[in-house]
């Protein structure tokens, strides 16, 4: 479970984040590309723009629920 005590600075503000213990696999750009991009080292993902529709909040959800560090939180 992703822990917002060790989320990125990068992420924007809003319920969607992603922590420290992202691998940099890209599971989360493939799922939701509208919300989450890699930094520039591209070393980790983060979000940078909270889902402004339900089709995107589905796609951050899908994103969350198929991290396998389980690095994305959700404190909607």
């Amino acid at each position: 479970m992703a822990d917002k005590s060790q989320k990125f600075s990068d992420n924007v503000s809003g319920p969607y984040y992603v922590d420290e213990t992202c691998s940099g696999c890209q599971v989360c750009i493939s799922s939701a590309p509208d919300n989450f991009k890699m930094d520039d080292d591209e070393e980790y993902a983060f979000v940078y723009k909270q889902p402004e529709s339900d089709d995107e909040k589905e796609a951050c959800e899908e994103a969350l629920d198929g991290c396998p560090e389980e690095a994305i939180g959700n404190d909607g």
